[in-house]
C-alpha cells in the first residue's frame, strides 16, 4: 500500500501512512506519552512495558495491516490502531489480560502509590465503568501528541482507516474513546459521522483532573449489514 497523502488540508510535512513493523517500538512509546489524558502516564502508572502491552500488543503483533501512522517530517508523532477482525481480538484478550495480571501482581509490591491505586481500580471498578460496545464490529483507538494534533491530521487518520474497511467489506465500527470537554468532547465524532452509543465517567480521575472525564463509544456504520 502506497502513502496517503492530502496536500490540500494536511500541513507541509505530514503524511499519513500504513503501520510497518519499524514502528513497532515508536507506537509504544507514544502510547504512554500520551496515556493519561492525552499526556504522559508516568504520573499515574509506572510500569511503561505492561502499559504498552495492554494497550497496543494486538495491534501491533497481531493485525498490523490494520493500523496507520501520522508522520510529520520524518517521525511518527500519532497513530490509530484499528481490528477488522472482532473475534481474533476477543480471543486474544481474553490471554493476554490474564497474562498481564499475572505479571502486574508479580511486580506490585515494587510499584509505587499511584501505580497501586492504578492497579487498584482496574480491580475494583474499572469492568463496571467500560460503556457497552458492538461486539462484532471493527474497532480502533488513536492518539497524536500535541504538537501534531489539527482537525485535518486526525481526519486523515480517520479517512485512511475507514476507507481501508470500506475496501475490505466491513459494514460498522467503533471505538472507546475516553472524552472531555478541553480535550476532544463527544460532538468531534460526530462530525466524522459516529453516533454515541454510550458514555460512563472515569472515576479514577476524579481527585486529578479539573473535570469529568468519559469513556464514550462511538460508532459508525459503514454499510448495511450485521457485522
Amino acid at each position: 500500500m502506497t502513502s496517503l497523502t492530502n496536500p490540500s488540508s494536511l500541513s507541509p510535512g505530514v503524511l499519513v501512512r500504513p503501520y510497518k513493523k519499524s514502528d513497532r517500538e515508536r507506537v509504544r512509546q507514544l502510547c504512554c506519552e500520551t496515556g493519561f489524558l492525552g499526556r504522559d502516564i508516568a504520573p499515574v502508572f509506572e510500569d511503561r512495558e505492561l502499559f504498552a502491552d495492554y494497550l497496543t500488543r494486538y495491534y501491533t503483533d497481531w493485525e498490523p495491516e490494520s493500523s496507520f501512522m501520522l508522520e510529520q517530517d520524518g517521525m511518527v508523532k500519532g497513530y490509530l490502531l484499528g481490528s477488522h477482525s472482532p473475534l481474533r481480538q476477543q480471543l486474544f484478550n481474553c490471554y493476554n489480560n490474564i497474562s498481564l495480571f499475572v505479571r502486574g501482581m508479580s511486580r506490585y509490591s515494587n510499584y509505587n502509590r499511584a501505580t497501586r491505586d492504578f492497579i487498584g481500580w482496574v480491580l475494583r471498578k474499572s469492568w463496571k465503568e467500560v460503556p457497552a460496545a458492538p461486539r462484532r464490529s471493527a474497532h480502533f483507538h488513536f492518539n497524536i501528541l500535541p504538537e501534531a494534533q489539527g482537525l485535518a491530521h486526525a481526519t486523515a487518520l480517520m479517512n485512511a482507516y475507514l476507507d481501508y474497511l470500506r475496501n475490505r467489506g466491513v459494514s460498522s465500527v467503533y471505538g472507546q474513546v475516553v472524552t472531555f470537554e478541553a480535550r476532544r468532547g463527544a460532538k468531534v465524532f460526530e462530525r466524522y459521522g459516529f453516533q454515541v452509543l454510550e458514555r460512563k465517567e472515569i472515576t479514577k480521575y476524579r481527585k486529578i483532573h479539573p473535570e469529568p472525564v468519559y469513556l464514550t463509544t462511538v460508532f459508525m456504520r459503514l454499510r448495511s449489514g450485521t457485522q
